[in-house]
This record gives structure tokens, sequence and C-alpha cells, in this order.
């Protein structure tokens, strides 16, 4: 009983304070949502192209139909994960090498030179005790 009543003093506290709006998912930058949409398109189309309903993708991948439909409808709020289960479904996973791939961000590289020192520190002078 002290438990339930500690969950509804936290929950209460909880409720007063108002969560924020994802202005992310209601308002993705254009270039964002552009590729979010083209994406589930190209979903949609490889779906189609292998014969197979919008019910078979989703049993296959675990999931409910309401998001294998939000996905090739490119919904910014869909989870990453039922994009990338379909990409698997269809054998378009791209290599995770490729993903974000540290080596080929020039900008991100750009930004580390300008961090590193520019000239190396004085290091502690040598002595003869051994």
């Amino acid at each position: 009983m002290l438990v339930k009543a500690v969950y509804m003093c936290y929950s209460v506290e909880k409720e007063q304070i108002m969560p924020q709006k994802n202005l992310l998912a209601a308002v993705p930058p254009y270039a964002v949502e552009e590729t979010i949409r083209r994406l589930g398109g190209n979903l949609r189309t490889a779906r189609l192209r292998r014969n197979m309903s919008i019910a078979d993708a989703a049993s296959r991948i675990g999931t409910g139909v309401r998001a294998v439909r939000d996905a090739e409808h490119g919904k910014a709020t869909t989870a990453i994960a039922v994009y990338f289960a379909l990409m698997w479904l269809y054998d378009l996973l791209p290599a995770p090498d490729i993903l974000a791939d540290p080596d080929a961000d020039a900008e991100g590289k750009r930004l580390a030179t300008l961090r590193e020192p520019k000239r190396a520190g004085r290091g502690k002078s040598m002595d003869n005790d051994f």
C-alpha cells in the first residue's frame, strides 16, 4: 500500500510537468523529411516488386501493419528499427561501415584538426636517476 501511495505521489508530480513536444517529429528539416519520404517510397516499391503484402512484411519483421504503412509513407515518427528491418527484409540494408562513417565525415575531421594542439608541450627534463 505504501508503494502504491508513493507511486501515486510521483505520478501526480510528473503530471504537473508538461512534456515537451518533439519538434523534430512535427516539423523535421526539409532535407530530412524528403529523405525519409523517398526512403518510404523506395521501401514500398521493393515490397511490391517482391509481390508481398503489407501484412506479410509486417509479420516477417515482427511488427504491425500500421508501422510498415507509416514507414512506407515516410512518417518521421516511425521507429528507425522499422526502416532498417524493412531494408533487411528486402536485402537492401547497407553495410554498417557505410552509415555515418567517421572517415567520410570531412567536416568532423576538419573540426578535430582545429582542436589539436599547434605544438608539442614541454616535456619533463631528463634526469640520471636509475
